[in-house]
């Protein structure tokens, strides 16, 4: 029975880069267009127009699925890149429906 061949052993020699491409890694970048409506239209009908638009909760529920949240987690996660954005608007979409 043959032997198993050793694995190589790797050294690093450009820590720099390394740590830098560990880093690049890890980041994150989430593009929200500044002309997207997050506030809800005027639908016609009587009665208060919708908090949120049909887009706003779209990509709360698309973040939520893709990362695996609960929609309390999604909702936070959403806000707090609006609010690095300067764009905060929205404020607890999981009550869309409720009364405020």
């Amino acid at each position: 029975m043959m032997s198993k061949p050793p694995s190589p052993i790797y050294r690093t020699t450009n820590w720099p880069s390394y740590n830098a491409a560990l880093k690049q890694r890890g980041s994150l970048t989430v593009w929200f267009d500044p002309a997207m409506v997050w506030n809800g239209l005027p639908t016609g009908r009587r009665g208060r127009k919708p908090d949120y638009s049909d887009v706003a909760i779209q990509t709360c529920l698309t973040l939520k699925v893709l990362f695996g949240m609960t929609l309390r987690q999604a909702t936070g996660f959403v806000e707090s890149l609006l609010r690095l954005r300067g764009l905060f608007r929205i404020s607890a979409l999981w009550a869309v429906g409720r009364n405020p």
